[in-house]
């Protein structure tokens, strides 16, 4: 399923705030998740593909919505989790943006802190709704 598949782009996108991520380490996520399914792999795969071909753009777009916040004080996870949610809205046709906003703010309750589904759902809505 594409929520198991996001989990997995969680995952590897978080990391990427650390270290460099190599190809092993992606499969390693995507067996861990048991992404054996050639259109969830698929997804997973190009969810990271584009966060990582457009973070920078996407970053700056997840700045403008956090009016008080600078993109280098979000917390790693809720970044990984607004980064996925922007390429789904960008570059997914196929995905509502409803559909993105509601799947991150169920990443953000489950991986982040209390108050993250709010701030998530929040900084979401100010970029869907411009």
């Amino acid at each position: 399923m594409r929520n198991t598949a996001r989990e997995a782009a969680l995952n590897i996108i978080f990391a990427e705030h650390f270290n460099e991520v190599t190809d092993d380490f992606k499969k390693r996520i995507y067996a861990k998740f048991a992404l054996e399914k050639d259109d969830d792999l698929l997804f997973a795969a190009d969810l990271v593909a584009i966060v990582q071909e457009h973070r920078a753009e996407l970053l700056e777009e997840i700045e403008s919505a956090c009016h008080h916040y600078r993109e280098n004080r979000i917390n790693p996870t809720d970044k990984s989790i607004l980064l996925i949610a922007m390429a789904e809205i960008k570059y997914f046709d196929d995905i509502p943006p409803v559909v993105s906003v509601s799947e991150a703010t169920g990443l953000a309750r489950k991986y982040s802190t209390d108050t993250s589904a709010d701030f998530v759902n929040g900084v979401l809505a100010g970029v869907i709704n411009k």
